[in-house]
């Protein structure tokens, strides 16, 4: 059986949060029924000194959602193609995400988006109060390893070699 996540679940820092979500069930209701598919890849962003983090450069009106409390939804468009989905984590103020950067059947955070029929309309949705996107848990815990970030030149080479992205394998 499963249970919708809370608040509290979003709650601790992206670096935690990212490993964590994996095997979730990121639920999306479309034309009334309900898509359900388990996420397997993720990519944590932690705050404004985290160089590959779009709030590292401060708040604007496309990452306002980041400083938002955990348990809401940052999507941005990328390369003016891809709608990316990110869950914000930790407090309040404090800008953390992680990137779904896989679902079950998919590979590539686009792909992921497309399948869930996510846009930037869904940003700053939370996801622990509405009926059209939300994640469960139902206990799996999968194994995984980590990786270096992708697609993230423009910032630091120490931020380039953390490896904060989890795989489920």
């Amino acid at each position: 059986m499963s249970r919708r996540l809370e608040r509290s679940d979003y709650k601790q820092s992206a670096d935690l949060l990212a490993p964590w979500l994996l095997g979730k069930i990121i639920c999306r209701k479309i034309d009334g029924d309900i898509l359900r598919l388990r996420i397997t890849e993720t990519e944590c962003y932690l705050g404004e000194s985290d160089t590959a983090c779009h709030a590292s450069h401060g708040k604007t009106k496309r990452n306002a959602p980041m400083y938002l409390e955990g348990g809401h939804l940052y999507v941005y468009l990328c390369y003016g193609i891809h709608s990316l989905i990110n869950i914000v984590s930790g407090e309040e103020g404090s800008p953390e995400a992680v990137l779904i950067r896989g679902v079950e059947g998919t590979e590539g955070p686009g792909k992921a988006s497309k399948k869930l029929s996510v846009n930037t309309s869904y940003s700053g949705l939370d996801l622990c109060s509405n009926d059209e996107i939300w994640l469960e848990d139902d206990g799996y815990i999968p194994e995984y390893r980590t990786d270096k970030r992708v697609g993230i030149d423009y910032s630091s080479a120490e931020d380039r070699e953390r490896l904060w992205r989890f795989i489920a394998i």
